[in-house]
């Protein structure tokens, strides 16, 4: 059975790690006890997710929160995993602070890194190395659990490494309009097989246009995602001041009032 609840005037990751392990002890929470590694993948997703949102909102009192939901998720693992003795949260503290300091000789060590640049492609020959995967091929460390425009930005950022990248943005961009057109004719033709691959070839120069841009693809996405629901809401309302039901509107009077809500700033410009 759970103990006393940990005093509030302790370290607060030990209150929490307290806090975790009485929920997860005989007689603690039945809905904590029950989650492994997988079953709590999807709250990790999502717990990171919110940290994003609350960093891009400024909101500093909810991003402090959001971080806590999601220290919550690593310390639960850690939990889950010392309990059948595979590691603990003392060891992946340990294991991610030796691993900064070998990847930081110009701080750590000798190394005479001295700027930005020079610094990130030490950290990744320090990787490879770690990684004993010389041999395999440059990309395999990209991870395949990536949402799909990271996992983009992050291939096109690897491979620039070596060279491999447009000198500018003007190449990228009309790598983007020829894409476009080859989309255009597989539409036009009918020709279904295709359409997917050319599709997904726009999204992927559109991803390189935001790299070279210096911009991120998904807190682009975001940003889109918002705007787009924002001018909704207010074409919504303005056609319900209407007396006019949003699935009878019709196209032209959804269209009117969408440009409205677009000429009134809704959601951004």
């Amino acid at each position: 059975m759970p103990g006393k609840t940990p005093p509030d005037n302790c370290d607060g990751l030990v209150r929490l790690q307290r806090v975790v392990h009485d929920l997860r002890s005989p007689g603690g929470c039945p809905w904590d006890r029950e989650q492994t590694h997988l079953s709590l993948l999807p709250n990790l997703v999502e717990e990171a997710y919110e940290v994003v949102e609350a960093a891009q909102s400024g909101d500093r009192e909810h991003l402090c929160e959001e971080l806590g939901d999601l220290l919550l998720q690593v310390v639960l693992h850690g939990e889950i995993a010392g309990e059948t003795g595979d590691f603990d949260l003392d060891r992946i503290a340990h294991g991610i602070a030796e691993k900064l300091i070998r990847r930081h000789p110009h701080v750590y060590g000798d190394s005479g890194a001295t700027d930005t640049e020079a610094v990130l492609k030490q950290w990744d020959e320090i990787k490879r190395q770690e990684k004993g995967n010389v041999e395999r091929g440059f990309l395999e460390g990209v991870s395949k659990a990536l949402p799909g425009l990271s996992r983009a930005a992050k291939l096109q950022k690897k491979a620039a490494k070596v060279g491999f990248d447009w000198p500018d943005v003007a190449g990228v961009l009309e790598k983007l309009r020829e894409e476009c057109g080859e989309l255009e004719e597989a539409v036009a033709g009918g020709r279904a097989a295709e359409i997917a691959d050319e599709l997904g070839d726009v999204l992927f120069s559109a991803v390189n246009a935001a790299r070279k841009l210096g911009l991120d693809p998904e807190v682009l996405m975001t940003a889109a995602n918002s705007k787009f629901e924002g001018r909704f809401g207010v074409m919504e309302k303005a056609l319900a001041a209407q007396g006019v039901p949003l699935a009878e509107a019709g196209s032209e009077r959804m269209e009117a009032a969408w440009q409205a809500a677009k000429v009134s700033g809704a959601g951004g410009h």
